[in-house]
């Protein structure tokens, strides 16, 4: 990935056929190879920020009817000279107007290239310009507001404000390496080592979001677990209001995962029904108990399902013990189902069940029951947003960034521990300072890195 002085055009809305299109063009020659194509006003005349009537030509046939929107530099997305056409929403008329203007002298934009330069020329940091594309591809409101609290730069100054400091106590530090000789002491060691601590404990706070961030940015995932005939079935429909999974009386009837998307208050949950969790001799049900483990593995969220009519507190115990065992670290929601089977044959609970954390009494026959379990879901997910820090972390890139700036804080606390020279500690500083960095973009950036950002962008962004 790499971007240079051309002037730059792309179409900017999404394929097919739509009332309107719209083609973008960046650059210093923007506004003149736009006025070469458009009648209606001389664009080279006009005002910043404002929206002209006419027609696009080539050379003397008229290709469509269309209104531009001029933008002069520095104040535009990419803080160049841009221009965006707005025409009728035909893929073929769209695609005549961008080859008028490649042929006047613009060039094809890359993918991600008018925000890569929005990158470059200083208008957005790098973590910015990502939350763009997260914006672009949100699919609930939760993500959403994720994509635009990055957007908005707050999580960016918080970083930079951490970076700022790690520079300053770096400073210090190698100050004193010119004074060695004079054995002289700039940093006072005490509020140094407690600065750092307070350094590590936000990143740690950020790194801790990020397990709620990547559960709203990918929507969580949510297992549906236990033995055959627990009602799994019958919740996954129950939640979605849809006939999802086949529910029948007999064991085993789902071999595969089945999933469906459900979304609460914003919130979006990829739910995923699981085969029934036994020792079978069936070689396709052995598979779908192995892909059931697998699911419970790498699920956010934990729905165990048992049948308090049919299953004895011992029974129940192992049951849990054995999902544990697969993921100790997601939250676990426990239903003790068919309650209504239960009251009904008038049988004897036992009263060890409601010591159980997370466990309610349901029937996903009951409607009440169904928005009982989806509010104890939307709480349980909500939860894990409570940090020490206002910003939520939801890329991965960012995330392990911030590892790797934990580690060397932590290699720094350890050195002053150790009473190592300041030159090594200076070292393990300037390391973190890096890390940091590389999330909003303020160290250098290698080109493949750029190019796996931006080359996931549409062309017109």
């Amino acid at each position: 990935m790499h971007t240079d002085s051309h002037t730059i055009a792309a179409i900017a809305t999404a394929n097919g056929v739509g009332a309107i299109g719209v083609i973008r063009v960046s650059g210093d020659d923007a506004i003149a190879i736009c006025d070469k194509v458009f009648k209606g006003a001389i664009l080279s005349k006009a005002k910043s920020h404002t929206l002209h009537y006419g027609h696009i030509y080539d050379g003397e046939l008229l290709i469509d009817e269309v209104v531009v929107s001029l933008f002069r530099a520095p104040k535009s997305f990419t803080t160049e000279d841009s221009v965006e056409i707005s025409g009728h929403g035909s893929p073929f008329v769209l695609e005549q107007m961008l080859q008028v203007l490649i042929r006047n002298g613009a060039k094809m934009a890359q993918p991600g290239e008018f925000t890569l330069r929005a990158f470059l020329n200083g208008r957005i940091d790098l973590s910015q310009a990502e939350a763009v594309a997260d914006l672009i591809a949100s699919n609930s409101e939760a993500e959403r507001e994720l994509a635009m609290q990055q957007m908005r730069g707050g999580f960016a100054s918080e970083l930079k404000e951490l970076r700022t400091q790690l520079i300053d106590f770096a400073a210090l530090l190698e100050l004193e390496l010119d004074f060695s000789e004079e054995d002289v002491e700039f940093a006072d060691r005490t509020d140094l080592i407690q600065n750092v601590k307070d350094i590590q404990r936000v990143l740690g706070a950020l790194k801790k979001s990020f397990q709620y961030g990547n559960a709203i940015k990918n929507g969580v995932s949510v297992a549906l677990v236990g033995k055959p005939n627990a009602g799994k079935s019958s919740w996954i429909n129950a939640l979605t209001n849809d006939e999802i999974s086949i529910v029948s009386r007999i064991a085993g009837t789902t071999r595969d995962k089945v999933e469906a998307q459900l979304n609460i208050d914003g919130v979006l949950f990829r739910l995923i029904d699981t085969a029934g969790i036994r020792i079978t001799d069936d070689e396709i049900e052995s598979m779908g108990v192995q892909r059931a483990m697998e699911t419970i593995q790498k699920a956010e969220l934990i729905v165990f399902i048992f049948d308090v009519s049919d299953t004895s507190f011992a029974a129940f115990e192992n049951e849990y013990k054995e999902i544990l065992a697969q993921n100790p670290k997601a939250p676990i929601l426990v239903l003790a189902n068919k309650i209504d089977i239960a009251n009904g044959k008038r049988i004897s609970i036992d009263e060890n069940f409601s010591k159980v954390k997370n466990l309610i009494f349901v029937s996903a026959h009951n409607t009440a029951d169904v928005q009982v379990l989806k509010q104890k879901m939307l709480r349980t997910i909500n939860e894990l947003k409570a940090t020490e820090s206002n910003h939520i972390v939801s890329n991965t890139r960012h995330y392990e960034a911030l590892q790797q700036a934990y580690s060397d804080v932590a290699k720094v606390l350890a050195a002053f521990d150790l009473q190592i020279t300041s030159e090594l500690i200076a070292h393990d500083m300037r390391q973190a300072i890096n890390s940091i960095g590389s999330i909003t973009g303020e160290v250098d950036i290698d080109q493949d890195i750029l190019g796996t950002i931006f080359g996931k962008f549409c062309i017109g962004k």
